[in-house]
């Protein structure tokens, strides 16, 4: 830590990679396409920017999300840029039969070699009609999700104990990450020896407790030697606190919809959100915000420096829900400067 009076206080430390979390909003007024050549924009400044990764969540059936076919559009965003690492934050796997996913991140990795990452989540990802629909029937059952995590690292593997072969896929060795918002995906990737990404920027509440667990039971596997936590979390960050706020309202009252069986499209940002809701939305928006940090460079370094102190993060996962594309982009830049990146 550096004293009070250190030249480069502002800076902040550690030094610990930053990534970005793209769910490809669609805002009102707009379109999926436009969305996606947004995406491709912001993985390409997140590239110059010095940000390590570039993943894409997997939705289904919602308003506002564009990042349904979420190896189709990697493939888009991995034509567009050259060494940012690009993948799935994550693939819903319950969604999907393990081969599939071996073939489309074969497929993936053929075409940017050592630039992909999987990362894998048992949530549906949608409602379950729309679960329904995916998967003609419900018979993938979320508790399968371990030994399906598993079949799929051994069609990647070098040495495939399945009959069935991965083409491409087969030997490619995609490295795979663990998704969770509980302890069980904690277990998991401890078990497994496998990096750790925690959705704290939308389910906060076990947060502590997975971090712990995974620490204390992890096993050192062939991809990984020890422990790597990836944790999500929202930053807004603009040239004054007051804009900053503003702009993350758009978030706030997505988030609100959301969780009250409304999902829409991303709003554009309006005065004073947080007044014109009730406590419970407030209540809401406080505990989500505990994994957020919103404001001023100056404000958000704070934010961000107590985050990392707590957490003992290795990585962030930083997603940033503005309605406006350009403000977005800014959001991202200031942040990087932050980290003496940019």
């Amino acid at each position: 830590m550096h004293e009070q009076g250190s030249p480069d206080r502002a800076i902040i430390r550690p030094m610990i990679p930053f990534s970005i979390l793209d769910l490809s909003p669609i805002t009102e007024g707009s379109d999926a396409a436009q969305s996606f050549r947004n995406s491709l924009s912001l993985a390409q400044h997140g590239e110059k920017l010095g940000y390590r990764r570039y993943w894409l969540a997997e939705h289904h059936g919602m308003p506002g999300i564009a990042s349904a076919a979420t190896a189709v559009l990697l493939a888009y965003v991995g034509a567009g840029t050259s060494t940012i690492r690009i993948g799935a934050g994550g693939v819903m796997l319950p969604n999907h039969s393990p081969l599939v996913i071996a073939e489309q991140f074969g497929t993936l990795e053929s075409l940017y070699p050592g630039r992909i990452d999987l990362g894998l989540g048992r949530a549906p990802g949608s409602d379950q009609r729309t679960a329904r629909a995916l998967r003609r029937n419900l018979e993938s059952d979320a508790d399968q999700f371990p030994q399906d995590v598993v079949e799929l690292m051994d069609f990647m593997s070098k040495a495939p104990q399945q009959p069935v072969r991965a083409v491409p896929g087969a030997g490619l060795e995609v490295p795979v990450w663990i998704l969770g918002s509980s302890t069980f995906g904690a277990q998991l990737a401890a078990h497994l020896g496998l990096p750790y990404a925690f959705a704290s920027h939308f389910a906060p509440q076990q947060l502590m407790q997975a971090i712990q667990i995974y620490r204390e039971t992890f096993k050192p596997s062939a991809q990984l030697q020890k422990p790597h936590v990836m944790l999500g979390f929202n930053v807004f960050v603009a040239d004054t606190d007051e804009e900053a706020e503003f702009r993350a309202t758009s978030w706030q009252q997505a988030f609100v919809n959301l969780r009250s069986g409304r999902p829409g499209r991303l709003p554009p940002p309006v005065e004073g959100y947080r007044q014109k809701v009730g406590p419970a939305e407030n209540a809401l928006l406080d505990s989500v915000l505990s994994c957020s940090a919103v404001g001023s460079p100056a404000r958000v370094r704070e934010g961000v420096q107590a985050f990392i102190e707590r957490t003992g993060a290795d990585e962030l996962m930083i997603t940033s829900q503005v309605f406006d594309h350009a403000a977005r982009l800014r959001s991202y830049e200031l942040l990087a400067g932050l980290r003496g990146q940019a």
